[in-house]
């Protein structure tokens, strides 16, 4: 696109027509000190903005993370991808183009393209992979008497988790207690304390930890043999009696049109719910020493706690994104 005048520039080249003007007028050249100077900056400013080409950008993307946390996104500006000489180093405003289901910066960023980063925040807000940019900037010269839009059609993309919730502990323990029937308990083996549940013998009690507590603390020890796996299977039923994927559509068509947006929002509804449940046990299962299985319409994972880095986390929560 190419230099338009701002308001400023306008406001300059009027006061600099007046003058001009005036000084024709009268004969003389007492105004020369306004109409050179307007001139020489409105000249200026149009081939400064004019030389501006579009930067090269890189996203710096966050860490995936799970709906309702909110990251920092860093922007690196480097030099135009097709050096034509232009300039590589100006003033712009920037702003940033995110996906729905991200809330990104409302306001446009004011930075030196080329000489700093700029870093802006983002919330996640629904599940899934969700883009962020592309990028536009608004070139101004160094007297904001002349702005040019640019559009950088970089993007990169993070992935959004269902929300995680709470499980209460005597939940956890009933869902692998039947699994851990006939494995014997090595009670030299101390594996680490935990919150009292029902059922807890009380010869298990911490007592030096209890005390310091406003709750009952108790020891657990590790097992002799492993726990079995906890199975996590599921799917979502729409209104009209079929089955949804992991987006919430429907595997087969609706009865009427009329109730087609009905339907999808339903089902994407029930497979929200479904996602942040799931992601929600298998998490707590996983942190309690559980390995887990999980099995929805998306696909099938496995994962074992302990395993080498964030991985064996990180794999129940990718068919849910």
């Amino acid at each position: 696109m190419t230099p338009e005048l701002t308001r400023r520039g306008r406001v300059a080249g009027a006061v600099g027509l007046v003058a001009a003007a005036s000084a024709l007028a009268a004969g003389g050249r007492a105004l020369d000190a306004i109409v050179i100077p307007v001139a020489i900056a409105l000249a200026a400013g149009y081939v400064q903005v004019s030389r501006v080409d579009a930067p090269t950008v890189r996203h710096v993307t966050p860490a995936d993370g799970f709906v309702g946390e909110t990251r920092e996104v860093r922007l690196e500006f480097g030099p135009p991808a097709r050096d034509g000489g232009g300039s590589s180093s100006f003033l712009a405003d920037v702003r940033v183009r995110v996906d729905e289901g991200l809330d990104g910066p409302t306001a446009p960023i004011r930075a030196a393209v080329g000489t700093e980063p700029v870093s802006y925040a983002v919330t996640y807000r629904e599940r899934g992979e969700r883009t962020l940019g592309p990028v536009e900037l608004t070139a101004t010269d160094v007297f904001g008497l002349f702005e040019r839009s640019l559009l950088v059609d970089e993007t990169d993309a993070v992935t959004v988790y269902p929300p995680r919730d709470p499980v209460p502990a005597r939940f956890r323990r009933a869902l692998y207690a039947a699994d851990a029937v006939d494995v014997t308990r090595q009670r030299e083996e101390f594996d680490r304390l935990r919150e009292y549940t029902r059922g807890d013998a009380v010869r298990d009690v911490h007592w030096a930890t209890t005390a310091k507590r406003d709750e009952i603390v108790v020891k657990e020890f590790a097992a002799e043999t492993a726990r079995n796996r906890v199975t996590i299977a599921g799917g979502t039923e729409v209104s009209g009696g079929g089955r949804a994927d992991r987006d919430g559509e429907p595997f087969g068509g609706v009865g009427r049109d009329g109730d087609a947006d009905a339907d999808r929002t339903a089902s994407a509804a029930a497979a929200d719910e479904l996602a942040r449940a799931t992601v929600s046990l298998a998490l707590a299962l996983l942190d309690d020493g559980v390995p887990v299985d999980v099995r929805l319409p998306a696909g099938r994972v496995s994962a074992a706690p302990g395993e080498k880095g964030e991985g064996g986390r990180e794999r129940p929560r990718d068919p849910l994104a």
